[in-house]
């Protein structure tokens, strides 16, 4: 069930990226994973933790698409394939630290239900320290939110590299609205030629 939920997630996260924001997508996944370790945790019946796994799941997909998003658009250029492929190191070492905590609470009592919660600890983690993070500069630029952007690009770049980064954010924002447009009236086209043609 928590690959149903991280299908949907994933689904959805990136309608909630372009309206909502990277930085409030991912605190919204953190929260809803949190609840899903929780519920888990506290089932009384197995009906319950297949509810909690749902939420778990909705969790990761949403956040598993939107975290690399955020680094890339948010990291210097120098740098910013390495920071990626770190997200994803440490996706990997998570997954084998949890092996390694469920393992040390296999004597404890009630181990499934602390193996389950446990699982809220790194999202309230990251909960804690998205709050502190800056709102994705692109994501701002492209509501016309441009002085935001600069700020927030002042801070990650040196003074001297700020307009050059603003530059070429403008052209690559402005290519993907021209390729947006391009592709919905392309599609479009199709669909009415489709829905035109005469069935023989």
């Amino acid at each position: 069930m928590a690959v149903a939920g991280a299908i949907v997630g994933a689904a959805f996260g990136g309608y909630m990226n372009d309206k909502m924001g990277r930085k409030k997508t991912i605190l919204m996944a953190d929260v809803v994973f949190t609840l899903g370790a929780l519920v888990m945790a506290a089932a009384p019946v197995p009906w319950v933790i297949i509810i909690g796994r749902v939420f778990v799941g909705l969790g990761v997909g949403v956040a598993s698409m939107t975290a690399p998003l955020y680094i890339s658009e948010v990291s210097p250029a120098k740098i910013r394939g390495a920071l990626v492929s770190t997200n994803g190191l440490l996706i990997t070492g998570g997954q084998f630290l949890s092996y390694l905590v469920n393992l040390a609470f296999t004597k404890a009592p009630g181990t499934w239900r602390w193996m389950l919660g446990v699982a809220a600890i790194p999202a309230i983690v990251q909960f804690i320290l998205m709050l502190s993070l800056p709102e994705s500069p692109r994501w701002l630029y492209r509501q016309s939110k441009q002085e935001e952007a600069k700020v927030i690009l002042s801070k990650i770049y040196r003074p001297e590299e700020v307009d050059d980064e603003m530059k070429a954010m403008h052209e690559s924002v402005e290519a993907e609205k021209a390729e947006e447009g391009s592709i919905g009236q392309t599609l479009g086209q199709k669909l009415k030629g489709a829905w035109s043609n005469d069935v023989v």
